[in-house]
């Protein structure tokens, strides 16, 4: 059973840029420090290669930030893999001010294995225990964001870890499946259950969705902000697409705002008991410095698709039973014809 949700996550979700967009040499001049020739060498930048519990050695990349307010471990889109995020990263780190994880999925840059839902988990985990243990970050400092099919990892860990300071959810996903096809239930070969486990999060939540993205539609992340216990003003970016959204000024402003509210929650609650995160409407942003709006090298061009809406609509028949799976030819033959990249 296993194999099979694996065969069907394959098809769902996971196109690793081919080839990779980067390399990772040891500098035996630097007693073996990894580095990434195809990004700028940086003193505050570490590249790691991390063992996972499944065998799959992932890379890594830390950016540390001269006075961080918190660490934030950032799960990638399906279709990017770590040279293409180095702009990304470095940029988040400075605005937000925060130390920054990023890490590659097994199958994707120079990760070994196979992308899989369950290595997807253990890649993860890898990322967070080499953040507790050489980095010294506590559960209270940390930030989870997962971007799109990222939803997934980062709401698995959301919720086993039950202190986090917060969750940002970029283009999240209900399911695997739900990408697809508009299913009322979850089934068992469904993968990246969010919608069953977004009510397990005890952190406040922020979620940001373009209204117009035709990959993966608005709806799913207004429900999971529905299901949020502690939820955050979300960021519906008017006419955003699915690749897009950091060009938005709102989107690091808000961003900006989530971060910083964070730190005076946990400052002004003192560790008491879910401590609610109030919306002020009025808070400026802190810095001063570079506008809001991202200036990005276009490593991932945002693809035009033609919207899955009339699709879905046409298949809600209320007279006919809900299919209870669709077989993964016919998954495989709609994915190539959509261009499904999420």
């Amino acid at each position: 059973m296993g194999g099979v949700t694996s065969s069907i996550a394959a098809k769902f979700a996971f196109f690793p840029p081919t080839p990779p967009s980067y390399t990772v040499i040891a500098d035996e001049s630097r007693h073996g420090r990894l580095y990434i020739p195809e990004i700028p060498r940086r003193d505050d930048v570490d590249v790691l290669r991390l063992r996972t519990r499944r065998g799959n050695d992932i890379v890594a990349l830390h950016v540390k930030h001269p006075k961080p307010s918190g660490t934030l471990l950032y799960s990638h889109g399906n279709a990017a893999d770590l040279g293409q995020m180095f702009e990304l990263f470095v940029e988040l780190s400075v605005r937000l001010r925060v130390n920054l994880m990023g890490y590659d999925y097994s199958g994707y840059g120079q990760s070994t294995g196979k992308p899989t839902e369950y290595n997807t988990y253990a890649d993860i985990d890898a990322a967070y225990k080499c953040l507790k243990e050489k980095y010294g970050v506590n559960d209270e400092h940390l930030i989870l964001y997962g971007q799109s099919v990222g939803s997934g990892p980062t709401l698995d860990l959301a919720s086993r870890v039950s202190n986090l300071r917060g969750v940002v959810l970029h283009s999240p996903i209900l399911s695997g499946l739900r990408v697809l096809y508009p299913v009322k239930r979850t089934y068992w070969f469904d993968i990246y259950k969010n919608l069953d486990k977004i009510g397990l999060v005890n952190c406040p939540v922020l979620i940001i969705h373009g209204t117009a993205d035709e990959v993966v539609d608005w709806s799913h992340g207004k429900q999971l902000w529905e299901l949020c216990k502690q939820k955050y003003e979300p960021l519906w970016l008017s006419g955003g697409g699915h690749c897009n959204l950091e060009l938005y000024p709102e989107f690091i402003r808000h961003l900006k705002k989530f971060v910083q509210s964070l730190g005076k929650s946990k400052a002004s609650t003192n560790g008491s008991e879910k401590a609610k995160v109030e919306i002020d409407n009025q808070n400026k942003p802190s810095e001063t410095g570079p506008s809001d709006t991202f200036e990005l090298a276009a490593d991932l061009p945002e693809v035009s698709r033609n919207s899955l809406d009339s699709r879905l609509e046409k298949s809600k028949k209320a007279n006919k039973p809900e299919k209870s799976r669709m077989s993964t030819d016919r998954v495989d033959r709609f994915r190539k014809r959509k261009g499904l990249v999420w």
